[in-house]
């Protein structure tokens, strides 16, 4: 891909833009009834990946990886907290279970794209692109509601991404704290640490061009990636040399701690919604599927999706799993990074936890623009129409006031893993699952020879959705509730 004349960086990979073939907010879906012949006549002419002109196309090596440094996030550090919501054995199967509905609902999404290339004569779509056109070409009580769908899908898609700046605040500054109160021995406030790093977060957004921002992005690689690998070296240490985890307090192969003083159904949810939120990444879905230079090979049983979220789903396993072995019954540490004992007598293991702490909180802190980006993307292209005389002006002034209304989201609601499960339930919960498999019925809704069993289908898969929506909102704003009222 190219962008006014030169080559895309790897963080711009996962912006929408105006490209070949693309379908933007500017360039919004026109379809009329006679396109929708045309295009229904010359389907099996049309080659839409054959005409697909992108520059520097990705080769499926490269949006593997692309889509593992999208699922690999800071969502991965809450797993443990997740198995204390499950217990060993259920904590296993539910991973694999939200691993297959959301691969699966991310590989729906993909397959609509495929058919509606055909039928609008198109070869790139975003997510909100094939929401609109899905409506625009279904059953006809659905088609008046085409250009609200593309505003439902980038509001959804702009809360998900701003709430995710919020919790990414709440992580850099816990880690930091962290080893600031051990290096000084206080007790700092935490809302204090991320009220000091609204000037470095703004300074940051105010950066122009993305490809000034692709070392950072290769830095923050490097820092979470060391850090996992002394997380795992620590945690396999420690089951290896003393007793194994399920000899240990708290331990259960199925629900939760008796510390923690409730039924297992009721910490249940928190475990869907964090799962979900550490595994969904279907905001780059799209993007990834339109630079590649072979998309067909995207999708299918050995497709690149189908490896990702393979891989992806075992490494967070392995992580709740040991972690979860670790100290099961945990009530403290959201993250695994905060159970990294600094006060070990042993000086090169709590110099370790002191250097995991402040790796992940740079990692965080240098990720934080991606995902500040994504949202910035979308909430100027809302307004960017009403500045053309000062846009340079009006978009820093947007970029200011979006920083700092994400810094006091996060000021308001410090709490790691009822945030993140609050962002999970509600917005991955519909983004990522109700929507997929609503466009899905829509699209094949047209001489459906499966439409039956598509309908049973999509129905469970909403159920699921519905009740992790419901039941996981529900638990994470009773947790943030207690936790403010406690005075944390």
């Amino acid at each position: 891909m190219v962008l006014n004349g030169k080559p895309a960086t790897e963080l711009e990979t996962f912006l929408p833009h105006d490209g070949p073939g693309a379908l933007t907010t500017k360039n919004k879906i026109q379809i009329t009834s006679k396109d929708a012949e045309n295009g229904l006549l010359n389907q099996k002419t049309f080659d839409p990946f054959a005409e697909r002109n992108v520059e520097n196309p990705t080769t499926d090596g490269d949006t593997l990886t692309h889509l593992l440094k999208a699922s690999l996030g800071t969502g991965i550090l809450a797993m443990p907290c997740a198995f204390r919501s499950s217990g060993f054995v259920l904590g296993i199967a539910s991973t694999i279970f939200v691993a297959f509905i959301c691969t699966y609902c991310a590989y729906i999404l993909v397959k609509c794209a495929h058919v509606l290339y055909h039928k609008t004569q198109k070869t790139q779509m975003s997510f909100s692109d094939v929401a609109e056109a899905a409506l625009e070409l279904g059953p006809k009580p659905f088609r008046k509601f085409s250009k609200a769908s593309r505003w439902i899908i980038d509001i959804g898609l702009f809360i998900t991404y701003f709430g995710t700046c919020s919790v990414y605040a709440v992580i850099v500054a816990t880690n930091f704290k962290e080893v600031y109160d051990y290096q000084f021995e206080t007790n700092v406030n935490i809302r204090i640490f991320i009220a000091i790093l609204l000037l470095p977060f703004v300074l940051l957004t105010w950066i122009p061009d993305l490809k000034y921002l692709a070392p950072v992005s290769s830095l923050a690689n490097v820092f979470m990636g060391s850090s996992l690998i002394a997380i795992f070296i620590w945690l396999g240490s420690d089951l290896y040399y003393n007793d194994i985890g399920i000899k240990r307090p708290g331990f259960e192969w199925a629900g939760v701690s008796k510390e923690y003083a409730t039924p297992w159904y009721a910490k249940y949810p928190q475990f869907f919604s964090l799962t979900i939120f550490a595994m969904e990444a279907i905001g780059v879905i799209m993007p990834l599927e339109n630079k590649m230079k072979t998309p067909q090979n995207f999708v299918g049983p050995f497709g690149v999706l189908s490896k990702g979220m393979s891989f992806v789903t075992v490494i967070y396993i392995i992580l709740g799993v040991l972690g979860y072995l670790y100290n099961p019954a945990d009530k403290k540490n959201d993250m695994i990074t905060l159970e990294l004992p600094m006060d070990d007598p042993n000086y090169t293991i709590s110099l370790i936890a002191r250097g995991v702490r402040i790796f992940v909180g740079l990692a965080v802190f240098c990720t934080f623009c991606l995902q500040f980006f994504v949202c910035l993307d979308i909430g100027w292209s809302f307004i960017k129409d009403r500045y053309s005389k000062n846009a340079k002006l009006a978009n820093y002034i947007t970029r200011t006031v979006l920083v700092v209304l994400s810094v006091l989201l996060a000021i308001g609601v410090p709490q790691i893993a009822p945030l993140i499960a609050l962002l999970g339930a509600f917005c991955f919960s519909i983004l990522g699952l109700l929507v997929p498999v609503f466009l899905e019925s829509i699209t094949y809704w047209e001489n459906d020879k499966h439409r039956t069993f598509r309908t049973i289908k999509n129905v469970a898969i909403s159920i699921v959705a519905l009740l992790a929506l419901y039941f996981g909102s529900e638990a994470a704003i009773i947790d943030i509730k207690r936790k403010l009222f406690a005075g944390n």
